[in-house]
């Protein structure tokens, strides 16, 4: 009996109603995935780089300073260059910026700017140190989270509030904590613990109240750490020390010894007798301040991290003080917190994706898009909104002729000046305050009279320089340049 043959096995190919086996992604593939991956980081900085540069040079270039600090920070940085102690006379003649606050950080701007002696320099630095920190925010999102939500924690960070505001205001040294902030919790989220306190320790060279970030990093790190690597625990404890000795030092013996009057001047901000009235005055502005902070950035969920500690040492002596400039969202004080809740949201969102509750897994996978969707939302009204509008990328002609006005001052010469005129000053000249030369007189006064503040500038720099005569030279759209005059 003929042994009966087996039917031949279906050809799948040709059968439409049998798919055909999945065909795993060749090594190549998987090769230029990763790669891409590994871009990501790095052309969103980029992107964010140009963001930042355009409305911050933007600014620059409409004359939009809104404060004295980016001539300081280039006086400041013009002395490192030189390799001069770092003296900012807009503060006082001859004052050592180290009696004011202690940043030598800016020291490392020293060589670029010896060679682009500028205070675009500096914003484009700025621009740079912000948008670098893009990179590990949204590195280690990706790595924990998978690619698009990383990118959508990118953008959300890279979009943020703090930073648009910060990028908004000139230069200021938190600049290079920012970064370092982001590399050293990327490190923490990574569980490289001797990393992440070795990327922390530079926070005391960049302001004397981030020894406190630091030592509050320090202990978050510890926390981490404590069963996995003692040892690591053990060195996080000795940084948190040293972050709190550092602060000590810093206050109360390093500034004062650089400061004319001994004393650390910003103590009275923090009394009853500054202009705000104590810690519990602007308590609705504060709690705003949180909420921006907490929602349209977390949706709440980096409340379940403890990476968000790392946040109030700044929220604390920002709302304890009487001064109600730091209470709000405004000008950079905030830029320091986006890292630290945007790694807190990266961690809670983490470990969400393992609870137990079905409603808090699902909420987690929809919030990297939900914070990504609302810091786009909000772009539209804060800086980065200006990139759309023709005005930022031309320099009105009210600026040119403001610049040639003060090009007539001859490089080195003494100039007193308010607001809008230091920042075409400070790369060439000596430069002070208005009112605060302490019996100098300078080769000249440059005034913005746009608002007629002065009626009779003449007769106000008579009275700013009782032995001294000063002429109008020219003006340019409100802007006054008086200059000494000889007198047998």
């Amino acid at each position: 009996m003929p042994t009966p043959t087996p039917s031949a096995a279906p050809n799948t190919s040709s059968d439409p109603h049998i798919p055909a086996p999945a065909t795993p992604p060749s090594s190549e593939t998987e090769r230029r995935r990763r790669d891409a991956a590994r871009r990501d980081p790095w052309l969103l900085a980029a992107a964010l780089f140009v963001g930042y540069a355009v409305v911050s040079v933007g600014r620059y270039r409409h004359l939009g300073q809104r404060s004295w600090d980016l001539g300081i920070f280039e006086q400041v940085i013009r002395s490192y260059a030189h390799l001069q102690a770092p003296v900012a006379d807009l503060k006082a003649p001859g004052f050592n910026i180290l009696g004011d606050h202690f940043s030598p950080v800016t020291a490392l701007l020293a060589p670029v700017y010896r060679l682009f002696p500028s205070p675009v320099t500096l914003l484009l630095a700025q621009a740079a140190l912000f948008a670098l920190s893009a990179v590990p925010v949204t590195r280690a999102a990706a790595r924990l989270l998978g690619r698009p939500r990383g990118l959508a924690i990118g953008v959300t960070y890279g979009l943020s509030w703090g930073l648009q505001q910060a990028v908004d205001f000139d230069f200021h040294e938190i600049c290079f904590a920012v970064p370092l902030i982001a590399f050293s919790l990327e490190a923490l989220l990574a569980r490289r613990h001797r990393a992440a306190l070795l990327w922390a320790l530079p926070l005391v060279l960049v302001k004397e109240d981030l020894g406190m970030t630091l030592a509050v990093l320090a202990l978050v790190v510890a926390l981490k750490a404590k069963e996995s690597s003692p040892r690591a625990a053990r060195y996080a404890i000795g940084v948190a020390v040293l972050g709190v000795v550092a602060v000590a030092v810093t206050l109360l013996l390093v500034i004062p010894s650089f400061n004319t009057a001994g004393t650390y001047d910003y103590w009275n901000k923090v009394s009853e007798s500054g202009d705000g009235g104590g810690p519990f005055d602007g308590l609705d502005t504060k709690l705003r301040t949180l909420g921006w902070l907490l929602i349209p950035t977390t949706g709440l969920l980096a409340l379940r991290s403890p990476i968000l500690l790392i946040a109030l040492p700044t929220l604390g002596w920002r709302f304890v003080s009487s001064y109600s400039e730091y209470w709000g969202t405004d000008w950079h004080y905030s830029a320091v917190l986006m890292p630290v809740v945007t790694f807190a949201l990266v961690d809670a969102l983490d470990s969400a994706r393992h609870s137990t509750r079905a409603w808090l897994r699902s909420y987690a996978r929809h919030v990297p898009a939900a914070v990504a969707a609302a810091s786009l939302a909000l772009t539209t009204s804060l800086p980065l909104s200006a990139l759309t509008e023709s005005e930022i990328y031309r320099k009105p002609a009210r600026v040119s002729a403001i610049e040639r006005l003060l090009a007539e001052v001859p490089d080195g010469a003494s100039v007193e000046a308010n607001i809008a005129p230091i920042s075409r000053l400070t790369s060439r000249c000596r430069v002070f305050w208005i009112t605060n030369t302490r019996g100098i007189n300078p080769d000249f006064i440059a005034l913005d009279n746009s608002r007629k503040r002065y009626r009779d500038v003449e007769a106000y720099a008579k009275a700013l320089h009782p032995d001294a005569l000063y002429t109008v030279h020219g003006t340019a759209y409100g802007v006054v340049l008086l200059k000494r005059q000889s007198q047998s």
